[in-house]
């Protein structure tokens, strides 16, 4: 445990979207008004999940959640609750005073309009102000996010990815969606063709984007990016089976990447998913794509 204080936002941040980030803004502009340290406060299984029995898909992964928290609003701490019984039964006094104030040096707390906490939800943002006020302690509850007249949730991007509206969940989102996992060895189709790709396991867990193929953009564990033509599905054209794939052609890079980490991170939707009759079609389409995907990164840098 830090000496130093923290201001630590709460929530699940799942896909960190633009109404997660009014929070960790503030909890930002709050942290430096006070010389504390910007935090935030996730679970690592959504409650619903623990609590139902019947997995949530998520956007993100925590260790993504924490990238784009850090990456984008620069949260420094990104503290992962285990969701157990523990956690569940928990009394929402005792979540406050014991596990952020005690555990994690809280000085202040900033949460949304509908945050619920506690065992049974019992603890609300008006509980949390009282409370925060009996403690001394700064709290700051922020109203919803509108964007095009519709609020700006985690449910409502998740569905937008399902069905493929990529360009519109990067609007919601504030940022391309992402996908991070280690490269696999594929069978190296690519490289005959002409266009090398590296494959991704989709993170266990993570919703899968509606099959197609993406403008992304490949960030390496080194810091370099590279524009992908990157494909979403089971690659109907060379395979059989119906494990999905998250396939990248990495533009302009050559190397090997083998075992590496690579964060993809999407933008646009270019085509759904298809069968070619020839291996010279498929060439052909996803060199089409490759011009696709340039013109794209061109317009919006």
């Amino acid at each position: 445990m830090t000496d130093r204080k923290r201001i630590i936002a709460l929530g699940f941040f799942d896909g960190v979207h633009r109404g997660h980030g009014a929070l960790l803004s503030l909890c930002a502009q709050r942290a430096k008004e006070q010389n504390a340290i910007p935090a935030a406060f996730t679970f690592d299984a959504h409650p619903a999940s623990f609590i139902t029995g019947s997995p949530t898909p998520l956007l993100s992964t925590p260790a993504d959640r924490a990238g784009l928290m850090r990456r984008e609003y620069g949260i420094q701490d990104v503290i992962v609750g285990h969701y157990d019984k523990a956690m569940m039964t928990m009394p929402w006094r005792e979540f406050i005073t014991e596990y952020l104030v005690k555990g994690n040096s809280a000085a202040g707390l900033v949460a949304g309009h509908d945050y619920h906490f506690g065992y049974k939800g019992e603890g609300n943002p008006q509980r949390l102000q009282a409370l925060c006020g009996e403690l001394g302690l700064g709290c700051d509850i922020v109203p919803k996010v509108e964007l095009e007249g519709i609020t700006v949730s985690s449910t409502y991007i998740r569905s937008l990815i399902a069905q493929g509206e990529m360009a519109q969940a990067v609007r919601f989102l504030g940022h391309p969606h992402v996908l991070t996992g280690s490269v696999n060895h594929g069978k190296r189709l690519g490289s005959t063709l002409g266009f090398p790709t590296v494959n991704l396991r989709l993170p266990a867990g993570i919703i899968v984007p509606a099959h197609g193929v993406y403008a992304t953009r490949a960030v390496l564990a080194d810091g370099r990016s590279f524009p992908a033509v990157t494909n979403v599905g089971v690659r109907p054209t060379v395979d059989a089976g119906d494990t999905v794939n998250v396939e990248g052609y990495l533009l302009d890079f050559d190397g090997d990447l083998y075992g590496q980490e690579v964060r993809m991170e999407f933008y646009a939707f270019l085509r759904p998913e298809r069968r070619f009759d020839s291996l010279q079609a498929l060439h052909d389409e996803v060199m089409c794509n490759a011009r696709q995907t340039r013109d794209f990164f061109a317009k919006v840098q």
